[in-house]
């Protein structure tokens, strides 16, 4: 049996996790710009209209909502290459699943605590290295499993 078929229910649960990661990534993009709009607060001089008199406008509120789509960006790619990659190592279903399921919840977390209901830190450290955890473990298990090779 291929290990990246809809057969093998490690890469279905990988496939499903990684398109809710996508959905989100893109809901904070569409994020970025709905926020741009309602605070008038457009960062290119073409983008500028009448509203903000033609000016270059930066809004904190703004700036938060694109720092978390790009600490998505740095964050869920890597994840999206790491954990197909760790399919490969035929993993059990159960330890795969906990994995995908904390990184995806520690991303919707992060972003929730940072630009949606902004909440002090520790909260956003947390969610951030209980993705970094997820990602940590199966790039060990990677290298080990394929280790052997070299």
């Amino acid at each position: 049996m291929s290990l990246y078929t809809s057969h093998n229910p490690v890469f279905a649960t990988f496939s499903f996790y990684a398109a809710l990661l996508i959905i989100k990534t893109l809901f904070v993009a569409f994020l970025t710009g709905w926020t741009r709009f309602r605070k008038h607060a457009f960062q290119n001089p073409e983008d500028c209209n009448k509203m903000n008199r033609g000016k270059v406008k930066i809004d904190e509120d703004v700036e938060r909502v694109r720092r978390a789509h790009l600490n998505d960006l740095e964050n869920i790619l890597p994840f999206l290459t790491i954990a197909f990659v760790y399919v490969g190592t035929g993993p059990s279903l159960g330890c795969a699943k906990f994995l995908f399921r904390l990184f995806t919840a520690a991303r919707f977390m992060h972003t929730l605590v940072y630009a949606v209901f902004v909440i002090p830190q520790p909260a956003r450290a947390l969610a951030f290295f209980g993705g970094m955890m997820a990602n940590l473990y199966m790039i060990y298990a990677i290298v080990t499993t394929y280790a052997s090779g070299f």
